[in-house]
């Protein structure tokens, strides 16, 4: 081969070898989220939004209330974005249930929809549906409270398994409630069954963090305390709802000292992240009383079974939370309210 030649396969292999290695080290996209939340019942819903917001990794396209009292769970999403700078992300209200309010409710009684900055859609549903569908990107619905908007979703537009899927705090596998206690219906699986089922089986993926890992993640110690006692806005905002949802519990919880059990928090880092955790695929049958079992006719899932590290779980949370210094995204005002 003439000297020449030599010479150009050599820059082209070079530029080959440039571009693949620039390809290698550029960041990845944000994934795009969707947030369905019972937020306002247990405070854990509160610190994995929390989580959500201090995740560059995730882009948060709205955040959806589901069951009971949807439009006092909205107050407390909006509130809470307000506070913390982030009320570019719509608040979508879900498939209302009942009037049953929960311990946090307090803390945005007084808030009115109206005056949130950003976009609020009355038909949550709806505007979930059409996210999913109009997105470029896969959309990752993170579930962290009992399911009917996906359900409804699910009715409404049977297309969204193509294009989306499920990472959620959700069942029980061979663990329930407590050390060394046996598999049992799981509180989001147990207050509306037929949604977990029409979830678990609809054909797209599913990721869960049932109650084998995500009912032991607590902080306390120096973890606690690094979130305690930050003064960043999103950690301030947090404690805040802590504060107010232990007042209105029953608990020997001590405010100053540790968290309450952090279920949802796994599921919010299990979208881009299985550090920490070992994942296992299982067949799981919703059952009529809300159990899900193992079941070699049950639905394909993977499931956050068994922990790596736990303590490292949870440092990270702490230092994610403790580490925001300003709202990663300037807040925008929209003309959209509800009726």
């Amino acid at each position: 081969m003439p000297t020449s030649w030599k010479y150009v396969m050599v820059m082209v292999g070079i530029l080959f070898l440039s571009a693949a290695l620039r390809a290698q080290q550029a960041p990845k996209a944000p994934i795009p989220v969707i947030l369905d939340t019972d937020i306002g019942s247990d405070i854990d819903d509160t610190w994995a939004l929390a989580l959500l917001l201090a995740s560059p990794e995730l882009d948060l396209k709205m955040v959806v209330t589901d069951s009971h009292d949807v439009v006092g769970r909205a107050r407390i999403v909006a509130k809470f974005l307000e506070q913390v700078g982030r009320t570019d992300v719509p608040v979508g209200i879900g498939r209302r249930m009942d009037n049953v309010r929960g311990p946090q409710f307090d803390w945005a009684a007084d808030y009115d929809l109206k005056s949130y900055p950003g976009k609020v859609h009355e038909d949550g549903v709806g505007a979930m549906v059409k996210t999913i569908m109009t997105s470029r990107q896969p959309v990752t619905l993170i579930v962290i409270g009992p399911a009917p908007n996906i359900e409804e979703a699910l009715k409404r537009e049977a297309g969204i398994i193509k294009k989306a899927r499920i990472v959620a705090m959700s069942g029980s596998v061979y663990r329930g409630y407590g050390p060394n206690s046996k598999p049992e219906p799981e509180y989001n699986v147990k207050d509306h069954v037929s949604s977990t089922a029409a979830m678990y089986k609809a054909g797209w993926p599913v990721l869960i963090a049932p109650l084998d890992t995500a009912g032991t993640i607590q902080l306390d110690g120096d973890a606690y305390r690094k979130v305690f006692t930050s003064t960043n806005p999103l950690c301030r905002t947090l404690i805040e709802n802590y504060q107010t949802w232990l007042k209105n519990q029953k608990t020997n919880l001590k405010f100053e000292q540790q968290s309450s059990t952090l279920f949802d928090c796994l599921a919010v880092f299990l979208v881009h992240s299985r550090d920490f955790v070992q994942i296992e695929q299982v067949k799981l049958d919703v059952t009529p009383d809300g159990s899900t079992k193992v079941s070699a006719s049950g639905s394909q899932v993977e499931a956050a079974t068994q922990w790596k590290d736990l303590e490292g779980f949870e440092k990270y949370l702490a230092d994610r939370l403790a580490a925001v210094k300003k709202p990663r995204v300037p807040p925008v005002r929209s003309t959209m309210k509800p009726k």
